[in-house]
Order: structure tokens, then C-alpha cells, then sequence
């Protein structure tokens, strides 16, 4: 699924082609793509045609543009969608369910193999911090589909502080907590499993249970590692992430024990393993990450 550094990917490859156009033709193939919008495809189309775009913004994994309608884009990309650019018309992609044709020529397209993605035109409603709704973003308000999504670590607007207060109040495993979008966006399982590693925390262990200075470093190697893989394109797995122009991602080469099991830790030399919380893999190493409270604070309050 691509997590925030590809949907990031996207963004910065997608705004120079598309921000300050117009949308002078819609296709949407895909009952399923169009199932937020009320009234199906025919009414996304009608929803885009003619619509200049403003601005392309980023909350977590949702993308969306403004319109000059005063109405947001959005696209949520689900498991395996992909928004390709070409240079002019060309036969459709297979599990191409949209087009858009813009009016400097250039073509987007919005294939997804899986089907879980969706496209939909939405009101705003005002961020509750008053602050840009989220990274590209020039308004103070958010679409009402992404309106339940916390901020994420790559925002200006990112609060750290507050984050480890919602953290801090859970008796859920830390990796849970991270994945939860309410909490904090953006950090999937790749880049959950890559800071946890990290801050040298297992994510075994419960909310209320890491310590502060703990959480923020955790907080802190999320962002690093995720701004990392965004300088290479993201991360792939397969041919369902892929960026703009179609191409892959290369962060996959840096990973430290995410899809490592079996090998040796690159910090200790230990064999990194492979655990399952709240239905989802966490790959840790046995040995620098600690599954209790580090000793220094149980010193302290002794």
C-alpha cells in the first residue's frame, strides 16, 4: 500500500504539470472509484470538467486539489492506485478507471489494479488548529473526507507534544497506535517498523508504558526516515507503486528490518524477527529493541 513518503512522491511530480490547470475532459470509468461520490461517475465528471486546479495538497495519504469551484479533488489511493502522467492521449491503461485531460495537453490517469482506491469532489470544512489544512496545502480547511485524519509528521503543523499525550493515555501496543490515522497519519507498516527499529523500542509494548522522551524520538526517526525515502522515490515492493512517470521507488534497498527476517540486524548482527500485533507483521531485532522500560527510568523510580 503506499504510505505517505510515495503519495508525497506523487504530489511533488504531479504539481508542476497540473497546478494552474484546467480540466477540459473527464472520464471516469469505475462505478467503484466513484462509489464516495453521490450521484456515481457521471457526476464526478460533471464535478471536475471545467474546473481549474489551485493548488495540490497532502494530508497523511490523502491527496487531493484545490478547485477553483471552491471544492477539493480528493484521491485516496487504497492498495494499488497509481496517478500516471502522459504527455497527450494514448490507449488506456489496463486498470485505468479515470482520465483527465488538462489544457496544457498532459494527461492524468488514475489506474488501480485492486480497486480499494476511490476519487470524489467535497466540500472543506475549517482545520480545528486554524493552520493550513496539510503539506501543499494554501487554505485553512480540510475536505470533509479527510477532515478524521490527524496530522502527520512531515506537516508544518505537526504537534509532537499532543501526539504523545494521545500515545501516552492508550494501553494499545505503540506500533498499533502508530498506524492509527486518528492519532497520527502517514506512518504505514514499512516506516512504522523502520523508526520503532530506530528508537530501539519494540512495538510489543504499550502506549502508557513508553516514555516521553521515548515517543518523540520515535516521532522524530519517523519523519527522518520517511524524508529519506521520499529523496528516493518512495519505497516498491512490486509494480503496484510506481510514481508519476511510472517508475519505481528505490528506499527498499535502505531498509533496516522491515522484509528482513532472517537476515542480521545492521546495528548488532543479530537475526531480525518477525511478530504479529493487531493483525499486521512487525519486524524487530531481539536485541536492540527493548520490550520493557528502559532501565534508567525503573533506577529512577526506585
Amino acid at each position: 500500500m503506499p504510505e505517505l513518503p510515495e503519495v508525497e512522491t506523487i504530489r511533488m511530480g504531479l504539481a508542476p504539470h497540473i497546478v494552474g490547470q484546467t480540466a477540459v475532459n473527464v472520464t471516469v470509468w469505475g462505478e467503484r472509484t466513484a462509489r464516495n461520490q453521490p450521484g456515481g461517475p457521471a457526476a464526478l465528471e460533471e464535478a471536475i470538467r471545467d474546473k481549474k486546479v489551485e493548488a495540490l495538497a497532502r494530508r497523511g495519504k490523502f491527496l487531493w486539489a484545490e478547485l477553483d469551484s471552491g471544492n477539493a479533488l480528493v484521491f485516496h489511493l487504497g492498495m494499488s492506485g497509481q496517478l500516471r502522467l502522459s504527455d497527450d492521449e494514448r490507449p488506456r491503461y489496463r486498470h485505468e478507471h479515470a482520465r483527465i485531460v488538462l489544457s496544457n495537453g498532459r494527461v492524468l490517469s488514475f489506474v488501480d489494479q485492486r480497486t480499494f482506491g476511490r476519487i470524489e469532489v467535497c466540500d472543506y470544512i475549517p482545520t480545528p488548529d486554524g493552520a493550513l489544512a496539510g503539506q501543499g496545502a494554501t487554505l485553512n480547511a480540510i475536505p470533509q473526507s479527510a477532515a478524521h485524519i490527524a496530522r502527520d509528521p512531515l506537516d508544518p503543523a505537526f504537534d509532537p507534544g499532543r501526539v504523545v499525550q494521545k500515545i501516552r493515555a492508550s494501553k494499545s501496543p505503540v506500533k498499533n497506535l502508530l498506524l492509527h490515522q486518528e492519532v497520527v497519519s502517514g506512518i504505514g507498516n514499512i516506516y512504522a517498523d523502520e523508526a520503532l527499529f530506530a528508537a530501539g523500542v519494540h512495538g510489543k509494548r504499550r502506549g502508557k508504558n513508553v516514555r516521553v522522551y521515548e515517543l518523540r524520538n520515535i516521532l522524530e526517526e519517523a519523519e527522518a526516515v520517511m524524508r529519506r525515502s521520499i529523496e528516493v522515490g518512495g519505497t516498491s515492493f512490486d509494480e503496484l507503486y510506481v510514481n508519476t512517470a511510472g517508475e519505481p521507488g528505490y528506499f527498499a534497498r535502505s531498509l533496516a528490518v522491515y522484509g528482513r527476517t532472517g537476515q542480521p540486524c545492521r546495528r548488532c548482527g543479530a537475526s531480525i524477527a518477525k511478530v504479529t500485533i493487531g493483525g499486521r507483521s512487525h519486524h524487530f531485532c531481539p536485541v536492540c529493541q527493548s520490550r520493557s522500560r528502559p532501565r534508567r527510568d525503573r533506577l529512577a523510580e526506585l
